[in-house]
């Protein structure tokens, strides 16, 4: 296993507006001098939309040619979910695209009911583990954070990395979770949350985290600050 050096990219999102957002990111990747993997929030085009048959993009669309272009030019790891569609079916998708450009993905198992996500898109059904340089890397979304037993940990990750756009009325789950996940499964664990308020009137902090396989804090972003923050 080699050491891994993963940036969390804490950033305002341009409600429903891919080309900013693409525009704003490339700006703070381009800044970073020396990292192995970004880690971007939840939703990073759009905002946590329910309007995916407006937003979604398919697998060969702008926001995943950018992820390359971006990922091989950089020669680092990026990561974070967008709305996808396949197969005339929508999903909250996480991709992880390597420097080579090779691509991984794990659809978000599940799906916030409380805001209709389970009428919009579709629901994972398959658990992923990513393998990039000698680490094994279990990539979860927002709400997957509160259950526990989709995490749980069976002697194939090192790694966990939850992206979010988790709400500032339940900033302390997102806080107590993110540790909890670390100490019960005992590996290093990566929350990456976004800042701003959308047209929904939901306001996000950030609070992004990283902690060790003991659950100590080994970085955390300033609250309600736009940020990139290098760990490990």
């Amino acid at each position: 296993m080699q050491p891994l050096k993963v940036t969390l990219a804490q950033v305002n999102l341009a409600w429903e507006n891919a080309v900013q957002n693409r525009i704003v990111l490339t700006r703070f990747i381009q800044e970073i001098e020396d990292t192995d993997l970004v880690v971007l929030p939840e939703m990073f085009t759009t905002g946590f939309s329910m309007m995916p048959t407006n937003l979604a993009e398919e697998m060969n669309g702008d926001t995943v040619n950018w992820l390359i272009d971006l990922a091989k030019e950089k020669e680092i790891a990026i990561c974070g979910s967008v709305i996808i569609k396949e197969e005339d079916k929508y999903y909250n998708r996480f991709l992880f695209v390597a420097p080579n450009g090779s691509l991984s993905t794990y659809d978000k198992r599940h799906l916030f009911t409380l805001a209709g996500e389970h009428h919009e898109y579709n629901q994972g059904m398959e658990r992923v583990i990513i393998e990039y340089k000698g680490w094994c890397i279990c990539p979860m979304i927002c709400y997957d954070l509160r259950f526990p037993a989709w995490a749980r940990y069976q002697a194939d990750y090192d790694l966990l990395i939850y992206v979010a756009n988790w709400p500032k009325p339940r900033i302390k789950a997102w806080d107590t979770l993110l540790q909890a996940r670390a100490i019960e499964n005992m590996t290093y664990t990566i929350g990456v949350n976004r800042v701003g308020i959308d047209p929904n009137g939901n306001e996000y902090i950030g609070s992004s985290k990283a902690f060790d396989s003991l659950g100590e804090e080994l970085a955390e972003i300033p609250l309600n600050v736009e940020k990139i923050q290098t760990v490990f």
